[in-house]
């Protein structure tokens, strides 16, 4: 009994550090294996399979910069404002100002650098809470790019943008796809290979060691937000381009989509615990459980409805599987044999039993309507 215990302990102590990657990738392949029996004509045709990678690769940037805000104990809620924002700006340098689209790109990703120092600034100097600091920025940014684009709805811009938003390098993969990768590429060797990645789990493990080995607390969280703006930047000239058209009220969703997928992805709410390769699958998990919806004929009310289950339930399953990092708890099997864990496991059966249910009640519904 005893060498069956340290066996378990052992195989759960070889396995929880790659339970970020393990978690969204055993979801990604339910919906493969649930879409493989229900719709495998439709949802694993390749242009359906592309439109997947094309969504994925908008919130990938972001994603990529959100793991080292949330790494550093952060949260920035202003991201789909510096998007529509930066969108507008650079929309308006193009259609007003008659700037080439090779000038106006950089300077729209560097004005969501500028929003993002804001926003640093506000939290470190002003010792505005991030949650609070960010949700008024939010506010602040927004009402800017209602009150700059005046109503309109811009669109028609050079080639250069929808190459951006959802061109194809030829006998390749869509633009991009590529820009989405690399920033994931880039964001995984600043981790760790990197002092600022070094410095940002440091940071976010103990605010307080980290200040008194020297580390400029304030200075690298500045940069975390200063990263997070200008890719917020980048997923707005992305979106920009793959809508061929921008408005003040785009990207509403995108700081509950972008928080959600990195911390289902592994990230701590905690700090201290990062992982970019989670990041990555915690997108690819969200994109590909919307199109699964679009394509099983969800209407988009129950599409919201499923959406919001489904991030609540992973985003809660997390963190309670993180509360080790806060309290130092032990390890999983000692937290699955936990009176907690139980009332944790039955709540999420019946949420995953609700969620079932609306997903068949939505589907007939779609099917009476049609």
């Amino acid at each position: 009994m005893s060498d069956m215990t340290a066996n378990d302990k052992t195989i759960m102590a070889r396995i929880e550090p790659y339970i970020s990657i393990i978690g969204p990738m055993v979801m990604i392949l339910a919906i493969l294996l649930f879409m493989g029996v229900t719709e495998p004509t439709r949802y694993f045709r390749t242009s359906n399979l592309t439109l997947i990678l094309l969504d994925a690769a908008l919130y990938m940037p972001m994603a990529m910069a959100m793991t080292f805000v949330i790494t550093q104990r952060g949260i920035d809620l202003s991201i789909g404002s510096i998007a529509a924002l930066s969108g507008i700006l650079m929309a308006f340098l193009i259609k007003q100002y008659d700037f080439p689209a090779w000038i106006a790109v950089p300077i729209a990703i560097t004005l969501g650098a500028l929003m993002g120092l804001i926003n640093g600034l506000v939290i470190t100097r002003l010792k505005v809470p991030d949650l609070i600091g960010t949700l008024a920025m939010d506010l602040v940014y927004r009402g800017l790019a209602l009150v700059i684009a005046k109503g309109l709805v811009l669109a028609r811009f050079p080639d250069l943008v929808t190459d951006i938003g959802r061109g194809t390098i030829p006998g390749f993969i869509p633009i991009p796809v590529v820009i989405g990768l690399f920033t994931m590429g880039l964001g995984y060797w600043a981790l760790t290979q990197t002092h600022f990645g070094r410095y940002t789990i440091s940071i976010g493990s103990s605010p307080e060691a980290s200040e008194m080995t020297g580390v400029a607390v304030d200075r690298h969280k500045i940069y975390a937000y200063v990263l997070m703006g200008a890719c917020a930047a980048l997923a707005g000239v992305m979106l920009t381009g793959k809508l061929n058209a921008i408005q003040a009220t785009s990207a509403p969703y995108f700081n509950l989509h972008v928080i959600a997928a990195v911390v289902v992805g592994g990230t701590s709410l905690f700090g201290g615990r990062a992982s970019i390769v989670g990041s990555l699958s915690g997108v690819l998990l969200l994109s590909m459980m919307i199109n699964a919806l679009v394509t099983l004929r969800i209407e988009f009310f129950w599409q919201s409805v499923a959406s919001g289950v489904v991030i609540v339930s992973s985003v809660a399953l997390y963190a309670w599987m993180q509360r080790k990092d806060r309290d130092g708890t032990q390890g999983l099997m000692v937290k699955l044999r936990s009176k907690e864990a139980q009332k944790l496991i039955r709540l999420s059966a019946f949420i995953i039993g609700a969620l079932i249910l609306l997903l068949v009640l939505g589907a007939g519904l779609a099917t009476e309507a049609a």
